[in-house]
């Protein structure tokens, strides 16, 4: 049995503004992997109840799986319950999903052994949205960024814009778009708020909310092969 790796961010606010999980980043992927068969372990930064971003419980924001994952005894048992990322045995795991939301600029270097460790054993790491933030301070083993020379996706400097948070951002965090391409890699994307999935060997990250199901399917089918 394929055994996943979820990790969300543990950071409920940023810059004193609220923030957290993006809920639908993380339920349809949950549910994909569930479909798939997998045993599945939900970690965060700091252990304990995940924050949710209240503006992905509103409207179309907040999916018919996000609503589901919300009534699913196993899944908020996970949610309110998460591992701390640090306590992991990586050993066991074959791959990882790292959800998106903002709160994932201010994990700071959490989440940096977990996809080191697993990128440089081969296994899958897949990043959604806000999730590639955690690979800004990765590197490989010659000590280069993880990214250099990747083709890779994330939550773009003009969604950040279209969404209003371009100063929240720019005065709490990094543009991921930006500094990917500082540090050598390929920045793939699509259309703002399209889904985009960029696949370079074991790295999968995926831009935006909307591509968070792809992304899922897309561990899936590598996984699988």
């Amino acid at each position: 049995m394929v055994k996943l790796l979820l990790v969300s961010t543990s950071a409920g606010s940023m810059g004193g503004n609220p923030t957290g999980l993006w809920i639908a980043e993380l339920a349809e992927p949950w549910f994909v992997f569930k479909a798939a068969g997998y045993e599945l372990v939900l970690a965060s930064p700091a252990g304990g109840a995940i924050p949710v971003d209240c503006g992905s419980v509103k409207g179309d924001f907040f999916t018919e799986d996000a609503k589901k994952f919300m009534h699913d005894p196993e899944a908020l048992d996970a949610l309110f319950h998460s591992v701390k990322l640090d306590t992991v045995d990586l050993s066991e795991f074959d791959g990882m999903f790292i959800a998106g939301g903002h709160g994932c600029c201010v994990d700071g270097s959490a989440m940096k052994t977990a996809i080191e460790t697993l990128y440089n054993a081969k296994k899958l790491v897949c990043a959604d949205c806000h999730g590639p933030y955690a690979l800004i301070d990765c590197v490989k083993e010659d000590g280069t960024p993880l990214v250099q020379g990747l083709a890779v996706t994330a939550f773009t400097n003009l969604e950040e814009e279209q969404a209003g948070a371009k100063e929240w951002v720019a005065g709490n965090a990094k543009f991921m778009e930006t500094v990917f391409k500082e540090q050598g890699a390929v920045f793939e994307n699509a259309d703002p708020w399209n889904s985009h999935v960029t696949v370079a060997g074991n790295l999968v990250t995926c831009q935006n909310p909307q591509s968070a199901l792809a992304g899922a399917k897309k561990c899936v089918e590598i996984l699988s092969a």
